[in-house]
């Protein structure tokens, strides 16, 4: 076995290449060394690209916040940024593997291994992530959710390709996720459910509309728990709506639902998506969108986690709770940019 340190990427596309179907990248390996010790991989070349110059980097753009292939999950859960402005993503990492693992492990391996509930592909998957393909061909941005062929098949040849980066949209006023996950142990386990959802507000122009989203946003902000808390329902009482009679805050100007394991791929709620878009994100319509949800997904049953009806149950659950966290966060950046 040889192990190798390219210094760029086109060398080591080029050693992908000239070993002709031997050769692996590898940057965390919590995924491949296993596979390698059980068989399942026979290769002769590893290409370590962890040392290629940009790659264990995080840049937060005007547009775009691109992470690097060798950026780990610890690194993605503890960035001061995504804890505030992108929790599902500091979240969705938190909850990979336990500490070891994700010191070690990358997102975009966590991706290319095309695990249809990995909590990092139905995070990158609800944020419209997209992932930089490198090739003997060049380079391309692709959407993370065409990586996806089918449970554990990636449309990726890991023999002649490699993602060198990806990126999402940099989060504006009124936009804000959430990360649901329930499993048998907070670590060290796959999810018998997970969910990733993001909302962006458009906020009405009335006067009343403002005053109504100033007064129950900073209510809500000062309320609100710790972005990484384990997440709690608000309270019937207090429904995002606001007070009879007022003209409605804001409207979905477009959410985004992934779900896992509820098909062999991550998968996009979509026709939740186009209900709620143009709706005031009331609890009444939340939990209508959350009662749609079911009809959309097919879990499978596992016998070590959990059966489909189980799994069926749970989605209204947990898509409800993430979309009244995310439009309680999308109301509370409304109310910084105003202030």
């Amino acid at each position: 076995m040889n192990y190798v340190f390219p210094s760029t990427l086109a060398e080591a596309v080029d050693i992908l290449a000239a070993n002709a179907g031997r050769a692996r990248v590898i940057a965390g390996g919590t995924d491949l060394a296993p596979m390698f010790r059980d068989g399942k991989i026979d290769a002769s070349v590893l290409v370590d690209i962890t040392r290629i110059a940009g790659l264990g980097e995080i840049e937060i753009g005007d547009e775009w916040i691109v992470v690097g292939a060798a950026v780990t999950f610890a690194m993605l859960r503890d960035t001061p940024y995504f804890r505030e402005r992108v929790p599902a993503l500091a979240q969705a990492a938190a909850s990979v593997g336990a500490a070891p693992i994700q010191a070690m492990a990358t997102w975009l391996g966590n991706i290319a291994q095309a695990m249809p509930a990995a909590d990092g592909g139905i995070v990158a998957v609800a944020l419209e992530a997209e992932a930089l393909v490198e090739d003997p061909a060049g380079s391309r941005w692709v959407p993370v959710e065409t990586l996806y062929k089918g449970a554990k098949t990636s449309s990726l040849d890991s023999t002649r390709q490699l993602l060198s980066h990806l990126r999402f949209p940099r989060p504006r006023a009124g936009w804000a996720s959430s990360w649901q996950r329930s499993g048998r142990r907070p670590s060290l386990t796959l999810p018998i459910l997970n969910c990733a959802v993001t909302l962006r507000l458009a906020p009405l122009a009335t006067p009343q509309a403002q005053a109504a989203t100033a007064g129950l946003a900073t209510t809500q902000a000062h309320a609100a728990p710790a972005m990484l808390a384990a997440p709690q329902a608000p309270a019937a009482s207090a429904p995002a709506a606001a007070p009879e009679g007022a003209a409605p805050f804001a409207t979905i100007a477009s959410a985004t639902i992934a779900l896992g394991p509820v098909a062999t791929l991550p998968f996009r709620a979509r026709g939740v998506e186009a209900f709620l878009a143009g709706k005031t994100p009331d609890n009444y319509v939340i939990e209508e969108a959350a009662a749609l949800a079911t009809s959309e997904c097919h879990p499978r049953s596992n016998p070590l986690r959990a059966s489909g009806d189980y799994r069926s149950a749970l989605i209204p659950t947990l898509v409800g709770k993430a979309l009244r966290e995310a439009r309680d966060r999308a109301i509370a950046t409304m109310v910084r940019e105003q202030q």
